[in-house]
């Protein structure tokens, strides 16, 4: 067996210094690098190609799931989920049979949960791509919940905001503007982060700084090279690129 080089991402200090004493007692493991939050698992992943990454499930903005859907299930590397589940959600992993570490870890565990990894690693040696993590991630794409309502913090007052109320999103650097009526809010959130989160059957983005709510627009009248403007009910008017133009024309004529 190859050393096996590991990445270990959890926002807990003390869960990763914990992992890292259990990884540095066994021989055939070499630790590469160590995430404290999902965006940076995601260049970690892409840059050290790890074997093996222990993943903790909760974590704020881009948690475990969210990670692996930034990859091609082909590329991922062995996952080993660590969590705070109590044992009826540990079910969902179990039915998977992708294995997971319960916090705090313990030793005895850890070892066999790395018996595991090592023949799952042995079979990706054949091309052999893990079938119950595909089945897993199959499940939570078809399960996966949009966001229904938004915390917005405006002057010191705090609104509960439903997406279905949302008009059109801009992006403003590492905030979004809602624009609700003749009404904006700012939220510390980047465009490409909220239109994850947002029902695509109802969201699209049209340009790479611009997500319109489909039930708001009224008319697309063509420009030059392939562009178009998109006017909405209100009477306000958007560039929609026309990278853009097929996906929004098959969204309305479904």
């Amino acid at each position: 067996m190859d050393t096996i080089r590991t990445l270990i991402v959890d926002d807990e200090p003390l869960a990763r210094e914990g992992l890292q004493t259990l990884v540095q007692k066994e021989s055939d493991m070499e630790l590469v690098g160590q995430c404290e939050d999902g965006k940076e698992a995601v260049k970690a992943i892409n840059k050290k190609k790890p074997d093996l990454v222990f993943l903790d499930v909760q974590m704020p903005e881009l948690d475990g799931f969210g990670v692996l859907e930034k990859f091609d299930i082909t590329e991922l590397p062995a996952i080993v989920f660590v969590t705070a589940y109590d044992k009826y959600a540990l079910k969902a992993f179990e039915v998977h049979a992708v294995d997971y570490l319960l916090k705090p870890v313990d030793s005895e565990r850890f070892r066999a949960t790395m018996e595991r990894v090592r023949t799952q690693l042995e079979m990706k040696k054949s091309n052999s791509v893990p079938k119950k993590l595909t089945a897993l991630l199959e499940d939570l794409a078809s399960k996966k919940k949009t966001l229904d309502r938004l915390v917005v913090k405006t002057g010191g007052r705090i609104f509960f905001l439903k997406t279905d109320e949302i008009d059109w999103v801009e992006a403003a650097g590492d905030y979004v503007k809602l624009h609700v009526g003749p009404a904006a809010h700012l939220v510390r959130e980047t465009l490409t982060e909220l239109e994850s989160k947002l029902d695509p059957e109802r969201f699209l983005r049209i340009h790479r700084s611009t997500i319109v709510n489909l039930d708001r627009i009224k008319e697309m009248q063509p420009m030059f090279y392939g562009d178009y403007v998109v006017i909405l009910r209100s009477g306000t008017q958007l560039s929609m690129s026309r990278t853009y133009k097929e996906k929004l024309a098959k969204m309305l004529n479904k």
